[in-house]
């Protein structure tokens, strides 16, 4: 009776197992996403955080905003400062004006000497003077403009490195403008309004959870049956019996082994050494950082 008692056990337990679908998978991980910290560039308070957790944010939202005054004020003395210095520049066309001025007024006799040659009234003498007289004053022209223009160049450059100082303000001013770096949820807040920013002090981190990781392990065995880019099928639990299947692609596969993961169990329990692969999954919504999935290829 003892034997049979015992066989029966056995053979209940035999079709208890072959009947039990959730040993069916070569692998199992959790699910995860590219996390990313998001900081302010400037320091300063935060006039402003529209934030929440769960939120979905759109690549370049403006999420919130850090004090500018200072920078602002700054800005302003610069501008007054390139504007103080172009007010040195010289004016050259009302320098050059009384030259042009000149210039017509020997033109003009230059003019009525000629038809004054041609009827015999003027000399040959008297052309000559006028052409030396225009010569001298078009030198003296270029002279002057020369000089100008190089008075001019000089407050330029002078100006200029006030004004790569004016771009670096721009820059800042609009780093004080808190955008979303990329589309996302966002996870955690770590910063509220009125609370003192610095450059890398975190204000709430951001992950893409439209496309998900699962992080499996596999055995040495395994690995020769997958390669990059191959189409496999990512099941989770879906109540207590059924599942939720997904299509996955092998997008890493570690190329160091590893101790299997005391949270993690391979298909082959024997082995002690496992790589890791990465596999992405589109994300219907239901899939979470940390839940658990399985695969089969």
């Amino acid at each position: 009776m003892r034997y049979k008692t015992i066989f029966f056990g056995a053979a209940l337990l035999l079709l208890t197992a072959c009947g039990n679908d959730q040993e069916a998978y070569d692998a199992s991980g959790m699910f995860e996403a590219d996390e990313y910290l998001i900081s302010s560039e400037v320091p300063g308070k935060l006039i402003s955080l529209n934030l929440k957790e769960g939120q979905r944010l759109e690549k370049g939202t403006l999420v919130g905003v850090v004090d500018s005054t200072q920078l602002y004020l700054k800005k302003k003395r610069l501008e007054a400062q390139i504007q103080a210095v172009l007010s040195r520049s010289p004016d050259i066309e009302s320098q050059l004006a009384s030259f042009r001025e000149q210039l017509k007024a020997l033109e003009r006799e230059r003019k009525r000497i000629e038809n004054l040659m041609k009827a015999e009234a003027a000399t040959q003498k008297q052309l000559d003077d006028v052409n030396t007289q225009i010569a001298v004053i078009n030198k003296q022209m270029a002279s002057v403009q020369s000089n100008l223009n190089t008075q001019t160049s000089s407050i330029a450059m002078e100006s200029h490195p006030l004004r790569i100082q004016m771009e670096e303000l721009d820059d800042q001013l609009e780093k004080c403008r808190l955008k979303s770096p990329l589309t996302g949820t966002v996870l955690s807040q770590y910063a509220m309004e009125n609370e003192v920013v610095a450059p890398g002090k975190p204000i709430y981190k951001l992950a893409d959870l439209s496309t998900m990781i699962l992080r499996a392990y596999v055995t040495g065995d395994q690995l020769s049956h997958l390669k990059l880019n191959d189409q496999v099928q990512v099941r989770v639990d879906e109540g207590a019996k059924a599942y939720r299947k997904y299509q996955g692609k092998i997008t890493w596969i570690s190329a160091q082994a590893e101790f299997t993961p005391k949270s993690i169990q391979t298909k082959d329990e024997r082995a002690n050494m496992v790589y890791a692969v990465k596999i992405s999954v589109k994300n219907d919504g239901y899939l979470k950082i940390g839940m658990y999935g399985e695969v089969i290829w």
